[in-house]
This record gives C-alpha cells, sequence and structure tokens, in this order.
C-alpha cells in the first residue's frame, strides 16, 4: 500500500509540475497591444456655462394711475407692434380731453374776435399778441390732456412673447407699476465668462478681425441647430473672479431659446501638432498620470507625461512623449515597470476605431 500512494503522489508531483509549466508558458508567450501617439493638427472645444438673453427684453410699465379695465393678451402670447394688451379705465381722461376741446373753442372763438378788431385798429397789437398766446396754450392741453388718455391703452412696442402678468384685471395701478415684460427673441444674446489667460490666447489667436464662431448646448445636453458668434467682450474684469464677459448672438428662428434659458458655449481651439494618445493607455500614481513606453529592448518603462486637454476616450499630451514612442494600449494592470513583454504593434488610427467602436455600443 505505501508504494502505491508514494506512486501517486509521485504522479501529482509530475502532473503538478507540467500544468504550471504550461502556464508559465501561456503567461510568457501572452501578446499585449502597443501603438504609438498621434501628432496632428487638432480642434477642441472649451466650454462656458451661459446665460442666454433676448437681445431686446423690456418691461412695460403703466404711465397712468387708474383701474386696469381689461386685458387684451395672455401670458406667454406672441404678441406684434401696435397690438394693443391693457387698458385702463379712461373716464377722468376722456373727461379732461372733453374739458380741453372746450376751452380751446372759446380760445378760437375770443382769438377772432380779437383779430377782427385789431384789424380795425380797436384794440392794440399787444392784445391779439396775448389771445394769441391763449390759443396757443389751449392747444397744447389738449395735446396733453389726449397723450394722457392715449397713455391709458398700453400698446406693444415691438413683435415679441409677453412674460406673466404682475398685475390682475380690475386692480388698481399706479403710474410706473410693472405689468409685464416683453421679449423679442428673434436674436439671442449668450453671456459666458473667460478667464484672464484665456482671453489673452484667444485675442492672440484672433485673426485679421474675424469674430469668432461658437456652438451653444442646450440644459438638455443636445447642440443649438445654429452657430452664434461673439460680439463684443466687456471693458473691464472682474476684480473678485478674474474673469471678462463675452457676448454671441445667435439667430432664434424657430423661438427655441428663450429669455434667461441656460446653457454651454462650446468655443473651438485650434491646435498645431498636438499628440494624442488613449486614455485606456494611461495609469494614475497618486495625482500623476503615467503611460508605459516600450524601449528597444521590449522593456516597458514607466513615464510620467502632463496632459493639457481632455477628450472623448483621449488625451493631448503637452511634455511626457514623443510620437516615435511606442507605448502600451491595453492590459495596463497585468504588467509592472522594468518587464520584457511581446507585443504586437497597431497603428494609432486602427485603435481610434476600436475605441469609437466600443464608444458607439
Amino acid at each position: 500500500m505505501k508504494k502505491i500512494f508514494l506512486l501517486f503522489s509521485l504522479a501529482s508531483i509530475i502532473l503538478f509540475s507540467s500544468c504550471s509549466h504550461k502556464n508559465e508558458q501561456v503567461e510568457e508567450e501572452e501578446e499585449f497591444l502597443v501603438t504609438s501617439p498621434l501628432q496632428a493638427d487638432t480642434t477642441i472645444y472649451k466650454e462656458y456655462v451661459s446665460q442666454i438673453r433676448s437681445a431686446s427684453h423690456i418691461e412695460l410699465r403703466s404711465q397712468e394711475k387708474g383701474y386696469l379695465q381689461n386685458i387684451y393678451v395672455d401670458e406667454g402670447e406672441y404678441v406684434r407692434k401696435g397690438q394693443l394688451m391693457f387698458k385702463l379705465m379712461p373716464m377722468v381722461y376722456e373727461a379732461e380731453v372733453e374739458k380741453a376741446k372746450a376751452e380751446l373753442n372759446y380760445t378760437e372763438i375770443e382769438y377772432k374776435n380779437t383779430k377782427s378788431l385789431a384789424d380795425k385798429n380797436i384794440v392794440s397789437p399787444n392784445e391779439l399778441a396775448l389771445s394769441k398766446a391763449k390759443l396757443d396754450k389751449a392747444k397744447a392741453e389738449l395735446t396733453l390732456a389726449q397723450a394722457h388718455l392715449g397713455f391709458t391703452e398700453i400698446r406693444a412696442p415691438f413683435n415679441g412673447y409677453m412674460d406673466r402678468f404682475y398685475t390682475r384685471l380690475g386692480s388698481l395701478v399706479e403710474e410706473g407699476e410693472l405689468l409685464t415684460t416683453l421679449s423679442d427673441n428673434s436674436k439671442m444674446w449668450v453671456y459666458f465668462n473667460v478667464s484672464e489667460a484665456e482671453y489673452l490666447d484667444y485675442m492672440k489667436q484672433l485673426k485679421n478681425g474675424n469674430k469668432q464662431r461658437v456652438m451653444l448646448q442646450l440644459a438638455n445636453k443636445e447642440m443649438y441647430d445654429l452657430s452664434g458668434v461673439v460680439e463684443t467682450i466687456e471693458a473691464d474684469f472682474n476684480n473678485e473672479t478674474g474673469n471678462i464677459a463675452f457676448r454671441a448672438a445667435f439667430s432664434n428662428p424657430k423661438s427655441i431659446l428663450r429669455h434667461g434659458e441656460t446653457g454651454t458655449i462650446l468655443m473651438p481651439v485650434s491646435l498645431k501638432g498636438a499628440v494624442l494618445i488613449p486614455q485606456k493607455a494611461t495609469f494614475d500614481v497618486l495625482d500623476k498620470k503615467y503611460v508605459y513606453v516600450v524601449d528597444k529592448d521590449n522593456i516597458l518603462q514607466a513615464k510620467q507625461i502632463i496632459i493639457s486637454h481632455e477628450l472623448p476616450h483621449l488625451y493631448i499630451v503637452s511634455t511626457g512623449l514623443n510620437p516615435g514612442d511606442k507605448i502600451l494600449a491595453e492590459g495596463i494592470g497585468k504588467v509592472k515597470n522594468k518587464e520584457k513583454i511581446k507585443y504586437k504593434f497597431v497603428s494609432f488610427e486602427k485603435e481610434l476605431a476600436e475605441l469609437n467602436k466600443l464608444h458607439a455600443e
């Protein structure tokens, strides 16, 4: 029995050693994918939180005191220039107009009589001039009374969308009281803040006075159909934030944009000869990023890199790599520094195609 047990144990050891040897061979024969950074002219988009405002946004206020007699429009309604929107109770102002008309009729008759007497040298020229002055005053008072009566009707100064009502039908409205706001949304202004360093880069890249075109991402992460253009930059930096405000203009033919919305401005920045690598080819040690570079002896060398910009599944490297370097593209967690590997080289274009395919899935 002892012989049989010894033979079984020996066979097990041989079998285990054989399996271990085979596993080592498999590990030794594992092939890793290696690629090289791509150097190319690249356009990135810097993102800025933005506030969307109507180019024409005003407050409609009462110019007279009175009871709100009629409201002819509704909240959120599109109104056209000259359209009647609100009307104050006009009885007092109508009475003032009638009184001014009566005064005007009286002074006209008085002036005609005085002129007739002046033509016959019965009254002096001074009396005629005084009568004429009274007539002019009566005309001015009628014009003023008619203006006050006209102010009881509040009409749209331009085409646009109404906001909410700030007073209700039948309310006593004071002079200057806010009734609603009106926005002409055909052209929208989008404001965003830029740091001092980015402002200097922007001014440096601005060529021949051409205005910078920008894109707008809406709150639902969808892109607005039309591009805009940076029209103006504020005069001064904000001392508290160190930023300066830019204003971009967007056409709004479908009225998708509304006053008070928020969004994200995407400003294109062109980079000449940018060095790009896959994000998955990097690993972190504390707060620093590294890649494995394969040297001429197929040995991995951990190398620190500095990332300047981040793209979807790509990094743009500012320092640490050259376009001719070979970097480990996959299997970062399976290797260690100074390890010799067997690898298969794939072009960056092929690796990028695989990344895009995975990202799409």
